[in-house]
């Protein structure tokens, strides 16, 4: 009996020093001082198990594509000449953001703001008059089409370009608070109300405080403190998806890729998938059904009684139609989708310098930065609506670089001769400052604007029965998943050297 109790404490006394040793903590390898250790000082390495997927969110892994037509230019605008660029990975948006995913939004700006600020309210409200004809009658649609629940789950309308933006704000924050309350950091609070409420900026500086129920371990004091960017949790900003992130995720030509090892792509796109027709090939019950919802002809919205071609005369709810290769819906009809890019008519295509404008590009940067305090360096107070002040960068802080020299870059290489330093709207050109780029095609067009090459612009201010929006994020990290690293990795025969501090 006494032999098996010693065997059994010796037993648990063995695996008690492995597992001490398993958690010998990690030092540097450049200076071998141990990270998340009080007594060296406690500089933290966080154990990040990389960016989790937002709500409603999809993975569009990055690449190289040509981004422009892929079909005929019947309009003769040459407004998207055909070239290569590079789209870093990012996330989009599986759907088209829904009435009831915006009524949700227009109830908390009421719940927080109202009382006081009821003009932030009316700001964020949809024109439900975009319905409205001349010569029609729509009179049901201003009245139904955005508060009843039948079309909760059709896409948003008449929302411009503004209101879309600060949606992407709003979401961005209730995301991240969520993720807050979910791994037991904050308690929910549902009393917010006017500057007191959760914002991701205030909060990482320390202007909105929460109610606590356990915050994150310090390493250096051995105390507690507030989660911060470096610890991996919050997510970056929801945004609307740059032209070229929104062109390539809608092409999807990762479905013609030849295999995961070669860099070829048997076939380009017209649509959104494959075959230069609207309608589904296969032999089966699907044969003949359209693939989006779009307007076959003059007149023709649907088809005919008993033969429905679309199922459609108007948008269709988000998760109908055909998902493309990346399980996106209704990149192609349904509505066209606002992108965060200023519209010019001419590309960048024989314009690309040392500037890198074939990778991720993108025509719209308002440079910014966050308003400090002159005598302490840090952020000054947050104004009214709970949100940290940002100023234009000024240009003597810009002299010296050769990255931009300018705040704002909306006429670089804008392809106007005679508007060296700015887009003289309504003198040289009817396209202004304010003009913002819409993708896709919508139920209301013919099938050309379904090829995601296409585009077309609409004043920011402006709102339409066809035209809505989805968001994106921009992916950290490795471009395929956390659980493969960025960059490529060879085995070698040469022998490990034990570094001197492991």
């Amino acid at each position: 009996m006494k032999k098996t109790l010693i065997h059994g404490l010796s037993f648990i006394l063995l695996v008690f020093m492995l597992a001490s040793c398993g958690r010998k903590s990690e030092s540097s390898t450049t200076t071998g001082w141990k990270y998340n250790d009080q007594k060296w000082g406690g500089f933290e390495k966080t154990d990040y198990e990389g960016q989790e997927t937002g709500p409603n969110l999809v993975l569009i892994e990055g690449g190289t594509y040509t981004m422009g037509l892929t079909d005929q230019d019947v309009t003769y605008e040459w407004n998207n000449v055909p070239r290569r660029v590079t789209v870093s990975s990012f996330y989009m948006d599986e759907t088209e953001v829904r009435n009831i995913d915006y009524r949700e939004y227009l109830y908390w700006v009421d719940r927080v703001y109202a009382a006081t600020y009821p003009e932030v309210w009316k700001r964020a409200l949809p024109d439900t008059l975009v319905w409205r004809s001349e010569l029609a009658y729509n009179e049901p649609l201003v009245e139904y089409y955005f508060r009843d629940p039948d079309y909760d789950e059709y896409p948003v309308v008449g929302v411009n370009w503004r209101q879309a933006s600060e949606y992407c704000k709003w979401r961005s924050d209730r995301v991240n608070e969520m993720i807050l309350v979910k791994r037991g950091i904050i308690d929910p609070n549902v009393d917010q109300k006017n500057e007191n409420n959760f914002n991701t900026d205030a909060y990482l500086v320390g202007q909105y405080e929460p109610s606590v129920r356990k915050n994150l371990p310090d390493q250096k004091t051995g105390g507690e403190r507030r989660v911060r960017r470096e610890d991996g949790i919050l997510l970056p900003e929801y945004r609307l998806p740059t032209e070229a992130e929104w062109e390539y995720a809608a092409l999807s030509l990762i479905g013609n890729q030849a295999t995961s090892k070669d860099e070829l792509i048997s076939d380009r796109r017209i649509y959104p998938w494959n075959g230069n027709t609207v309608r589904y090939q296969k032999r089966n019950k699907y044969q003949g059904h359209m693939l989006a919802n779009f307007k076959r002809s003059g007149g023709d919205y649907g088809g005919m009684a008993g033969a429905l071609n679309d199922k459609a005369f108007t948008p269709s709810p988000v998760l109908s139609n055909w998902p493309n290769d990346f399980g996106l819906y209704n990149m192609a009809g349904n509505v066209n989708e606002w992108t965060a890019d200023l519209y010019r008519p001419m590309t960048t295509s024989d314009l690309v310098d040392s500037r890198n404008q074939d990778l991720n590009p993108y025509r719209g940067n308002i440079f910014k930065t966050k308003e400090l305090d002159p005598e302490t360096g840090s952020a000054v107070a947050k104004d009214s609506l709970g949100r940290l002040k940002y100023a234009l960068m000024d240009t003597t802080s810009t002299a010296l670089r050769d990255n931009y020299k300018r705040p704002e870059e909306f006429n670089y290489l804008d392809g106007d001769k005679e508007s060296l330093v700015e887009y003289r709207y309504g003198i040289s050109t009817l396209i202004s400052d304010h003009a913002r780029v819409i993708k896709g095609g919508s139920w209301a067009d013919r099938a050309f604007w379904l090829s995601p090459g296409t585009r077309r612009y609409l004043e920011e201010e402006k709102a339409s029965r066809t035209v809505g929006f989805r968001c994106s994020m921009t992916r950290k990290g490795s471009p395929t998943s956390n659980e493969e690293p960025e960059g490529n990795y060879f085995k070698t025969k040469k022998k490990k050297t034990k570094r001197r501090y492991d």
